[in-house]
C-alpha cells in the first residue's frame, strides 16, 4: 500500500507529494498548472517518463494526466499468436463432403428431393 511520506511545494511552485511505495521505491506526484507547464513541458515529459505522475491541473482543479506510452508490440509477438489460432484452427477442423457433393443427402439416386 503506497503512503505519502511528504507534501511540499518545489521551487516552482508545484505541489509535489513523495509516495513511498514498497521495497525502498519513491514515486512522485506532481501538480502543475496548465500555464506553469508550458514553461517546463521538456522537463515534465522527462519526468513523466521516468514514472512520476504528472497532474497538470486548471484553476486547481485536475485536468489531464501525463503517462509514458507503452511502446508498441513488435511483429514477432503477434506473428506466433496468428500463427497459434491456425495450428489450433486446424486440428479441430474436419473433413467433409466437397463443395460439389455437400447437399446430396437432400436429393434421393433418382435425382428427386428425397
Amino acid at each position: 500500500m503506497a503512503t505519502t511520506l511528504s507534501k511540499y511545494l518545489d521551487m516552482d511552485h508545484s505541489i509535489v507529494q513523495k509516495i513511498y511505495v514498497a521495497d525502498g521505491q519513491w514515486e512522485f506526484n506532481m501538480r502543475v498548472s496548465v500555464s506553469d507547464a508550458k514553461a517546463q513541458l521538456t522537463e515534465l515529459v522527462r519526468r513523466a517518463e521516468a514514472g512520476d505522475e504528472i497532474v497538470l491541473t486548471r484553476h486547481g482543479q485536475p485536468a489531464v494526466r501525463l503517462v509514458p506510452v507503452r511502446p508498441a508490440s513488435d511483429g514477432t509477438a503477434r506473428r506466433k499468436l496468428l500463427d497459434a489460432a491456425r495450428i489450433a484452427g486446424a486440428a479441430k477442423a474436419t473433413t467433409g463432403p466437397d463443395a460439389a457433393h455437400s447437399q446430396d443427402f437432400l436429393y434421393g439416386d433418382d435425382g428427386l428431393p428425397a
